[in-house]
């Protein structure tokens, strides 16, 4: 049975294909339609999403959507946001794409589609979830325990006490789009003073803190149309730069308070964190000082709910065997042009076989760098059309990670940890002194292992700066096209 996951009609959209339990394919709608974040399915080409899905994979024999629509129709008028019946009929939304599964169309809670999302790839057989974002249906925040098949909420914050409402708000309260660029933020806060506004935001904000038995948090206002109006005398770039580090530190101390209530009301020994704000990779550390095994999905927010609404429907462990899953360029991984590319001019690009999952590139759609030159960082987000004080990740040998970086580490790039050498690899290391650290084996990403094992031997370096293959506001390369006109307008080879 072909099933189809699907999550949009809000924002990112996604769709993941499964042939009985084994998931064959997953993309976000952005990468083929080319709109950044795109909220819908958008299929106006031949090589749309749901064109391609379709053909490669099959019809869908049912589809399961990830929330529920007349719960989040309820929320939006208890909002404030009218009635939005008409808008949120999933059936009809689908209908215009030809999509009518005959087995059905299914639906699931949008919190249970996080949870699932992250409990059934884990590996674990037993583990507790965390799942905090903006807003489901009503559910803010949720605790699960999972254990063999089943997962059972033992928790539940609702609207419109969010603490993903509250980041996003002050991500537009610094000047940046709320829903998007709440990862800025965190790269800004390392050049701000987390101390000179740290109180301010605790008081004004905050009426109720998560304690040892309680993890409830409670906002003194309600933030969902954010709080430009908030503190409007700062206004200077390091005011900008201090709201950042504040709120980056209140964010983390939040996090660290429902940690702490998870692993002393609960002796499992794993732990699962979903929605938007697992992907604070910042804040994601801080899990580490209570847990030793940790599973954050490569893409734990909505768009990956189109895999987590159909585990959340059948209740099926699969693993999690691999990040690429999307758009195929069947080619042989460019070791050799890559490699001579990097040598000459210290910069490439890459978009060679299955794109990845997740906000993430991997290896197969990335920006490669030598992370050695005192000028790589600036080259790079020139390229890029970046503000000049955003990070870059380094991609490091497995083998190699212990003996350059302190801390937690992984092949998704979802912790942050010191680097030992930082006047060595000055491309990679923020301006706090750490990197949001890739590792890579064999059982990654065999291509890209082979170019970093290439790269070491001729250089020493068991490193490359890596980062998505996308200038700023346009979503990574896709396909052969996309990779020759990324090429031609920013001249960067690409292979």
């Amino acid at each position: 049975m072909i099933t189809w996951g699907i999550s949009a009609n809000s924002h990112n959209a996604a769709l993941a294909v499964f042939n009985n339990d084994s998931l064959e394919f997953a993309s976000h709608s952005e990468r083929f339609s080319r709109i950044k974040n795109d909220p819908d399915l958008h299929d106006a080409n031949p090589e749309g999403l749901i064109t391609y899905a379709w053909n490669e994979y099959g019809a869908p024999d049912q589809v399961v959507w990830y929330e529920r629509p007349f719960k989040k129709t309820m929320r939006q008028l208890f909002a404030g946001q009218g009635w939005n019946y008409k808008e949120n009929n999933i059936k009809t939304y689908l209908e215009k794409y030809n999509i009518r599964p005959p087995e059905g169309l299914h639906y699931v809670d949008h919190h249970h589609s996080h949870a699932a999302g992250g409990y059934f790839t884990s590996g674990f057989d037993q583990a507790m979830v965390l799942v905090i974002d903006s807003i489901g249906e009503f559910e803010t925040l949720s605790i699960w325990k999972g254990a063999g098949n089943t997962l059972k909420r033992v928790y539940s914050q609702g609207y419109p006490h969010s603490v993903g409402l509250w980041y996003s708000a002050m991500t537009q309260r610094i000047g940046l789009k709320p829903n998007e660029d709440e990862y800025i933020l965190m790269g800004m806060a390392a050049y701000g003073d987390s101390n000179r506004l740290v109180n301010d935001i605790r008081k004004d904000f905050i009426s109720v803190w998560p304690n040892a038995t309680d993890p409830a948090i409670k906002f003194k206002q309600n933030l969902h149309t954010g709080c430009k109006d908030w503190r409007p005398d700062l206004t200077s770039e390091q005011d900008i730069f201090d709201i950042a580090a504040a709120t980056q530190r209140v964010y983390e101390e939040i996090f660290e308070y429902i940690i702490q209530y998870i692993s002393i009301n609960d002796d499992c020994p794993n732990l699962v964190i979903m929605g938007g704000c697992a992907l604070n990779c910042s804040a994601n550390s801080i899990a580490t000082k209570y847990y030793k095994n940790i599973w954050i999905m490569p893409d734990p927010g909505d768009s990956g709910s189109s895999i987590g609404a159909v585990l959340a429907h059948k209740h099926v462990h699969i693993g999690w065997k691999t990040s690429y899953l999307g758009y195929d360029i069947k080619q042989e991984y460019p070791v050799e042009s890559a490699l001579a590319e990097l040598i000459n001019t210290g910069i490439v690009g890459v978009a060679n076989g299955k794109a990845e999952m997740g906000p993430r590139a991997l290896g197969n759609r990335s920006l490669l760098a030598d992370p050695r030159g005192i000028d790589i960082k600036f080259k790079v987000n020139e390229i890029k059309q970046r503000q000049q004080f955003r990070p870059f990740a380094p991609a490091i040998l497995t083998e190699h990670a212990g003996s350059i970086f302190d801390g937690a580490v992984g092949p998704f790039m979802q912790y942050t940890a010191r680097c030992k050498y930082p006047e060595l690899y000055p491309a990679i290391v923020h301006a706090d002194g750490t990197s949001r650290v890739q590792t890579v084996s064999e059982g990654d990403n065999p291509g890209f292992k082979k170019l970093l094992e290439r790269w070491y031997a001729e250089t020493g370096c068991p490193m490359l700066l890596n980062t998505s293959l996308n200038i700023k506001g346009q979503p990574m390369v896709n396909t052969v096209a996309d990779g020759q006109e990324f090429s031609k307008k920013y001249n960067v080879n690409v292979y």
